[in-house]
């Protein structure tokens, strides 16, 4: 995994429930040149980007909602491999918020639609009418969940921890790609996907694209949260961890690490095991929590020192 383009570190975190349930919990990140590509986004985007190449590709029309990490991530990774980017955005309006801002300076086009237009993303005559207007363009299903994005991932190697062998490896899932990747990957090895969504057909879509593989399961948050919302437990842990210089955000990496110890304290994880969390990046995300005074200026300071002291740390 590591290359001069990519980055894998490790960190251990220490908390009184570890220590009393004589658990280990490792994070697992992954550090970019390019931050905006971070975590998973790099390992979801690797294939699709190699596809634009190979094929001559025009550029990615992706899917995603207003504060969306895979649309800064596509729109970043355009920009720094010089192909087209154009994003089919769920908002209610044109109004425009730190991440779309982000999105327009790296050169995407975004055209918005209603919510229940963007619901159409996944039925075949819409995708067919959009290919068909851009003939020339990837489409890339919303959050980079598909084969190639799951390849990527799969390549994510998270077995060995600095202190040995992992024995449950867990992520926050929105779409399943990542998820999928993982237990591709870890055929051996217990994966935990935490849902941020509320999505029917979310197990579906992972035994879809990981079929033969049952080594994993969908584990709901803890907090009962609709998408994108999240509680002041789950708030309070990001900011208690970022003095360990772990950067979280609570609506994806927070909500599910809360839940893994949540799930530790109610001993639905064995004790005395070595947990690995791969964090799957979406600190842009902050921005946008600040944009709408869901974190207050104090906060988002203190878990954004907590990114820069940690990527001091390993340089």
């Amino acid at each position: 995994m590591n290359t001069p383009f990519y980055q894998q570190h490790w960190q251990q975190i220490h908390l009184p429930i570890l220590t009393q349930h004589q658990t280990e919990l490792w994070i697992c990140h992954l550090q970019c040149r390019v931050p905006a590509i971070a975590g998973n986004k790099w390992l979801k985007l690797k294939y699709h980007i190699q596809h634009i190449q190979q094929y001559e590709k025009t550029g990615i029309l992706t899917f995603g909602g207003a504060f969306s990490n895979h649309l800064a991530a596509v729109a970043a990774a355009g920009k720094a491999f010089g192909f087209q980017t154009h994003a089919i955005v769920r908002h209610d309006s044109a109004v425009l918020n730190p991440t779309l801002v982000a999105c327009q300076e790296q050169g995407m086009q975004l055209s918005f639609v209603s919510p229940q237009q963007y619901r159409l993303r996944q039925q075949s005559d819409y995708l067919t009418t959009l290919q068909q207007q851009f003939a020339d363009w990837l489409l890339v299903p919303e959050g980079g969940t598909a084969t190639l994005g799951v390849k990527g991932v799969a390549e994510l190697l998270l077995h060995h921890t600095p202190a040995g062998a992992a024995n449950l490896i867990c992520c926050a899932t929105g779409s399943g790609g990542t998820v999928a990747g993982l237990a591709l990957g870890h055929p051996q090895i217990p994966v935990w996907g935490i849902t941020v969504v509320k999505d029917a057909s979310l197990a579906g879509k992972i035994a879809a694209l990981a079929p033969d593989h049952r080594n994993w399961q969908l584990i709901p948050d803890c907090s009962g949260q609709r998408y994108g919302q999240f509680d002041d437990e789950t708030l309070q842990l990001c900011l208690q961890l970022s003095e360990q210089d772990l950067p979280l955000e609570p609506v994806y990496t927070g909500k599910a690490l809360h839940t893994l110890l949540t799930a530790l304290s109610e001993r639905r994880i064995q004790a005395g095991q070595r947990l690995v969390f791969f964090h799957s990046g979406g600190l842009q995300g902050l921005d946008g929590l600040l944009h709408q005074n869901r974190i207050t200026p104090a906060q988002y300071q203190q878990i954004k020192s907590a990114e820069l002291r940690l990527w001091h740390q390993f340089g």
